[in-house]
């Protein structure tokens, strides 16, 4: 059997007290609860760590012995519990977020240089992956999930949505001409995902009443490669309003089949187990996170 805090906690009050009536009254327990601790605590180890009187009580040269050690392990117990109290007060610690490239760029690494100010003793960690992620395996505190959430093991908190868009470059729309129509699609290049065959649906009526499903002309697996391809004049892609709105204030890429397009938000999602008890360095992020989207109309 192991050793237990309360058995060494009981131990250390009866050397410091003198007595363990005395030690009882400082633990809050009684003298028949404080003197069981010891029982137990001398049967694991086997050994007499201190010879009781009606008088007095004397240490062994084990008791002695174990006296120090007993000490330390307490200490170190005190002192961890007292860092975790500063951490609930100050954010502090390793935090490891994971998001698509797109919203990695366009909505967390412009936050970043406040989110370090406010929080110096964070340090945070950002990777990249534009398929889901098993949290655990990949030791991951916040994924960034954007669609339609799937896993029912995960916690989540809602940040916000994006609404979606059609949009090619000038220099595209100069060379192949403007579409009229969701069937002028059909001689157009299409911009599309490779591994995330749910981003090809585009928010625009085909005459069944469904939306429309690409099959696409070039593919890549992030959406920023999607967007550097539709700057580059390779053509027509489904964008995330957060991904393009510079792209679309600055003239870059424009919008394409503006009054065919129906309105489709893409909700988007912190999410983090449901088993995991929510540190503080977890709950600030989420907190700026939101404050900043809401802000400064970041989706």
């Amino acid at each position: 059997m192991k050793i237990t805090l309360e058995e060494l906690r009981a131990w250390v009050a009866v050397v410091d007290t003198g007595s363990i009536t005395s030690a009882a009254e400082q633990l809050d327990q009684t003298s028949s609860g404080v003197s069981r601790a010891l029982s137990r605590l001398e049967g694991k180890l086997q050994t007499t760590l201190m010879h009781r009187t009606t008088r007095r009580l004397a240490l062994t040269e084990e008791g002695l012995i174990f006296l120090d050690h007993a000490r330390q392990i307490l200490a170190s117990v005190e002192q961890a519990e007292e860092l975790i109290a500063q951490r609930r007060d100050i954010p502090s610690g390793r935090l490891r977020v994971n998001a698509n490239t797109p919203f990695t760029l366009h909505v967390i690494v412009p936050l970043v240089a406040e989110f370090r100010q406010r929080y110096p003793l964070i340090q945070l960690e950002l990777n990249t992956d534009d398929i889901v992620i098993d949290l655990l395996e990949q030791q991951t505190d916040i994924a960034i999930r954007i669609g339609e959430l799937r896993d029912s093991t995960l916690r989540a908190r809602v940040l916000g949505s994006s609404a979606i868009r059609l949009l090619a470059s000038p220099d595209y729309l100069e060379k192949f001409g403007v579409p009229e129509n969701v069937d002028a699609l059909a001689n157009h290049q299409l911009l599309g995902f490779s591994q995330l065959d749910v981003h090809n649906v585009w928010p625009v009526w085909q005459r069944e009443g469904e939306f429309l499903r690409i099959k696409p002309t070039l593919s890549a697996s992030s959406g920023e490669t999607l967007r550097q391809l539709a700057l580059a004049g390779q053509g027509i892609v489904r964008l995330s309003d957060f991904v393009s709105r510079e792209d679309r204030e600055s003239g870059r890429l424009v919008q394409v089949l503006a009054t065919e397009t129906r309105e489709q938000r893409l909700p988007i999602h912190a999410v983090y187990y449901r088993n995991q008890s929510l540190t503080s360095r977890i709950t600030c992020f989420l907190s700026f996170l939101r404050e900043k989207i809401q802000e400064n109309h970041l989706l």
